[in-house]
């Protein structure tokens, strides 16, 4: 029976991972000055203490952390109606180890609200995107879970890159 979930699910998603790697354009080169800033955040990345940061964030929402969390975050998407508290929670257990990232990923560290880098807009389009897939796969009659799902982990792994096989 676990194959046949399974089957179903590959069923579900390939042409969807299939397209979506039709539609990923290739990298194009960067010039010495973008090299330098990538090089910088990365280091900066390195850096970065994400549990000092999620630390002072707890403390800036400490009493709302209960409330919605577009009336406590600004520039929220992704999260409307979820409680603040657990929106870092989110981020700290579920998008940072399911890719492998800490949250200069997809903020910037002085403006976490930004939009500025295009990890983060992908992001808010891939939480839109496993939304319609799990819904496809509440659809899908023979899986013998009750609450079938996909999230970041089914495909990436830990890693940015979305794993396409199984090397």
């Amino acid at each position: 029976m676990h194959h046949r979930t399974t089957l179903a699910a590959l069923l579900v998603l390939a042409p969807v991972a299939i397209s979506l790697t039709t539609l990923v354009p290739a990298p194009r080169a960067q010039g010495p000055a973008e090299v330098a800033v990538t090089a910088q955040a990365a280091l900066d990345s390195v850096n970065f203490d994400t549990k000092k940061a999620i630390a002072e964030l707890e403390a800036s929402i400490k009493g709302r952390e209960n409330a919605p969390a577009e009336s406590v975050w600004k520039n929220i998407k992704g999260f409307k109606g979820v409680p603040a508290g657990r929106v870092l929670q989110v981020m700290e257990m579920g998008f940072s180890p399911a890719l492998g990232v800490n949250c200069l990923h997809c903020h910037k560290a002085d403006d976490y609200a930004s939009d500025a880098k295009r990890a983060k807009r992908v992001a808010l389009e891939m939480m839109a995107f496993t939304g319609v897939v799990n819904t496809r796969l509440r659809e899908v009659k023979e899986l013998q879970s009750k609450e079938p799902a996909v999230n970041c982990t089914t495909c990436h792994r830990g890693r940015v890159k979305p794993a396409l096989n199984l090397k």
